[in-house]
């Protein structure tokens, strides 16, 4: 998949998490089915995603949490306390990062965001 559309879907699986925990609290956004299960689906996106990104661009990426995401999208298949913590530290910590770097990244590597084989 090309790196252009690959960015584009971990942006806005990110950004949707960030909208959907904007005010939550940690027991609140967990006991919500409805939003804990949208923020769970988007988060897995993002995991899923950041999975098929090539070892090349990672390596021009380093700030990335390559290895926190990879850590997460396994963590998240299942329901229980790790599941719980790891939706939570990606909604709070690991998604506004990456939204962050992403952004700079496309202003100082903009070739990295282009829809171009």
């Amino acid at each position: 998949m090309l790196n252009g559309a690959l960015f584009a879907i971990i942006e806005e699986a990110a950004i949707a998490v960030l909208i959907l925990t904007e005010e939550a609290e940690r027991d609140e956004l967990l006991a919500s089915r409805i939003t804990g299960a949208e923020v769970r689906r988007q988060l897995q996106i993002v995991a899923d995603m950041m999975a098929e990104v090539s070892a090349e661009t990672r390596k021009r990426m380093p700030e990335l949490e390559w290895a926190g995401w990879s850590t997460t999208g396994r963590a998240l298949n299942g329901r229980n306390a790790e599941a719980d913590e790891a939706l939570w530290f990606a909604a709070r910590s690991l998604v506004p990062a990456t939204v962050m770097w992403l952004r700079v990244y496309r202003l100082s590597q903009p070739e990295l965001f282009t829809f171009q084989a």
